[in-house]
């Protein structure tokens, strides 16, 4: 039903041509009743129904056509019959889709109607009857003109308030589209900042290296020889460093000062800073302790970070977490789960947008930077879970 609905709000001039065929219908239908006055009968009849077809194309003149017609008809004395339904279809499509000026017309179109067919039509017949009655049948046949009117306001009043909805929706989803972009772009700027540390690092190494290679190169070629594998192993590294700095986005005047980041390193430090804010944690770290790309190290700290930013900020009070680090073969496991609140739905749907922060969408952003992967969501006990996975061993 409501794919019909929908079908005909979309098809018009369907709607408004079965309208002239019922009009139509009835025109036929009264030719056997008005044999004596067939002709006039009948070209009001196809007149209405013709008017029906473009009501809603040229909604003011129509109305103004069936108010004319509907005075002629009382005029030439041309009886109203079953095709007249078509006048009150005109005073609801003046209310509904016409002027300002056209809807008072139909308005007033429609309180005479009743007086005026009344008088023409029923006056002669009853002479002798009473003034109250009159009234009477004079108010009975306006009032479904005038319920037609007011149904026509009601369904421009309705259209304007869903039309007002759609482009606030419209709005809204433009604006919050444009935030997630600058959400991003921002983050893209900060992640370019953290890697130039990172590729620094790499080339002050590899020049260091040079040096010393180049002044023990006689004296002791197998320091040199060592020297120059690291100038390989750490040219490599930078490489895939600035793999993945490509296609990122910062602006060119980005200002600030370039400070050393964080590492894996550093995790109790961060651990223990949360611990004197409140919030109780523990953390575990299985498999091999190894030395990591700056790259995948500032990764996992800031996500670590972010995580128990997000705790402290929505797990509610008494709400405990746990950070669990493993050193896999290939990949390196990332598990940060507290028992607290969690997060809504929409977070989820919408990037977990928190106020003036992007938590996951910058996760996202930092992941994907490193050619890993990011499952967040509600722990089947309560509370909330992130599991970040980030591959250790990359093509040269």
């Amino acid at each position: 039903m409501h794919r019909l609905n929908a079908w005909l709000r979309g098809h018009p001039l369907v709607v408004d041509g079965g309208w002239a065929l019922l009009v139509l219908s009835f025109v036929a239908l009264s030719a056997i009743d008005y044999q004596n006055s067939l002709l006039p009968v009948a070209a009001f009849g196809l007149t209405l129904g013709g008017l029906m077809v473009v009501r809603r194309r040229w909604p003011n003149a129509t109305v103004v056509a069936a108010l004319v017609l509907g005075l002629a008809q009382v005029l030439l004395n041309v009886p109203p019959d079953a095709s007249s339904i078509a006048y009150l279809v005109f005073v609801y499509t003046g209310a509904a889709f016409g002027a300002a000026w056209a809807s008072r017309l139909a308005l007033a179109g429609g309180l005479a109607a009743g007086p005026l067919t009344y008088l023409r039509f029923q006056g002669d017949a009853d002479q002798h009857g009473s003034t109250t009655k009159a009234v009477f049948y004079a108010v009975l046949l306006s009032t479904p003109f005038i319920l037609c009117w007011a149904w026509g306001r009601l369904t421009r009043v309705r259209r304007a308030y869903l039309v007002e909805l759609e482009d606030r929706a419209a709005r809204l989803e433009r604006e919050r589209d444009a935030q997630a972009k600058v959400a991003v772009a921002a983050e893209r700027a900060r992640i370019a900042r953290e890697l130039h540390d990172v590729v620094a690092h790499n080339v002050s190494v590899m020049i260091v290296q040079a040096d010393g290679a180049a002044y023990v190169l006689d004296n002791s070629p197998q320091q040199a020889k060592e020297a120059l594998g690291t100038i390989a192993s750490t040219g490599r590294q930078a490489l895939v460093e600035m793999r993945r700095l490509l296609g990122v986005l910062r602006t060119s005047d980005a200002a600030g000062e370039y400070l050393p980041q964080p590492s894996v390193e550093e995790l109790p430090d961060l651990l223990d800073q949360v611990r004197t804010a409140g919030l109780p944690v523990e953390f575990t770290s299985t498999g091999e302790v190894r030395e990591l790309p700056r790259g995948v190290e500032l990764t996992v700290y800031r996500i670590v970070q972010e995580a128990l930013t997000n705790v402290r900020k929505h797990g509610g009070p008494g709400a405990s977490a746990r950070v669990a680090v493993d050193f896999g073969d290939r990949d390196l496991n990332v598990l940060i789960e507290d028992d607290g609140r969690g997060a809504t739905d929409e977070k989820l749907a919408h990037g977990g947008v928190d106020g003036l922060g992007h938590g996951l969408i910058g996760m996202r952003e930092r992941i994907g930077m490193v050619s890993g992967s990011l499952d967040v969501g509600p722990r089947p006990g309560g509370g909330f879970r992130i599991r970040a996975v980030l591959p250790l061993k990359t093509g040269k």
